[in-house]
């Protein structure tokens, strides 16, 4: 594997960033776009070491990775040169396996 990988993120992955942006904004506006900006440097990380996160213990696929943002899952799928970001969930919501597959 490259020592850098490209980050792409699923429409999904992108949806659920926004939901929770959405949420955030709701009760506290001044914060939703520093957790953007955050959120999208975390991810950005992962570039150079995409095998940092977890297997996602509900599935045990090691190409299916994540790691968690505070109370969320950032769920992503590790390729020989990218990494696509499938989802964005909290940490309580109960996990569909459906998220994680291809749109």
């Amino acid at each position: 594997m490259p020592p850098h990988v490209a980050i792409t993120w699923s429409p999904r992955a992108l949806d659920r960033v926004a939901e929770v942006a959405q949420t955030i904004a709701q009760d506290r506006p001044k914060v939703v776009l520093r957790w953007l900006e955050e959120i999208m440097e975390r991810v950005e990380l992962l570039a150079a070491a995409p095998k940092q996160g977890r297997v996602v213990p509900e599935l045990g696929r090691p190409e299916i990775r994540e790691i968690f943002f505070g109370k969320y899952r950032v769920i992503y799928r590790v390729e020989v040169e990218q990494l696509v970001v499938l989802t964005v969930r909290h940490a309580r919501r109960l996990f569909d396996p459906l998220e994680v597959e291809d749109e």
